[in-house]
C-alpha cells in the first residue's frame, strides 16, 4: 500500500511501477512507460501532462501492473458556527491546523 497526501502523480508511478523500485512488489517493468514518466514529470502543460498521465494509466492498466484494489475516499463536515476554517483543495492530508479556526457562539 502506498499512501500519499500530494494530488501528483510522479510519487505513485515511480514508487510503484518504476523498474527496480523497491515498492514496485509486482516487479513490473516497461522501460518505454518509464520514459513516459519522465515526460509527464516535466510537463509543464496541464492538459498535454494530463494526457500523457491518462495515456500512462491506460497502459499501467491494460498490462494489470498493480491493479488498484482499495481507495479511501475522506470529507471534512463543519457547522455554520465554525468560522474562519479554509477547505484544503490540493490534499484532504494538510489542512489539519486550527489554530485560527473558531467558534460564533
Amino acid at each position: 500500500m502506498t499512501g500519499n497526501a500530494v494530488d501528483d502523480p510522479d510519487q505513485t508511478f515511480y514508487e510503484n511501477y518504476a523498474c527496480g523500485s523497491e515498492r514496485n512488489f509486482t516487479q513490473y517493468c516497461n522501460r518505454d512507460l518509464e520514459k513516459l514518466f519522465d515526460r509527464q514529470s516535466v510537463e509543464t502543460n496541464i492538459e498535454a501532462r494530463k494526457q500523457l498521465v491518462w495515456e500512462i494509466d491506460r497502459k499501467l492498466q491494460d498490462d494489470v501492473a498493480r491493479p488498484v484494489i482499495f481507495h479511501a475516499r475522506q470529507a471534512s463536515c463543519w457547522q455554520p458556527v465554525v468560522k474562519n476554517y479554509t477547505v484544503m483543495v490540493n490534499s484532504s492530508y494538510n489542512g489539519y491546523r486550527f489554530e485560527d479556526v473558531w467558534l460564533d457562539r
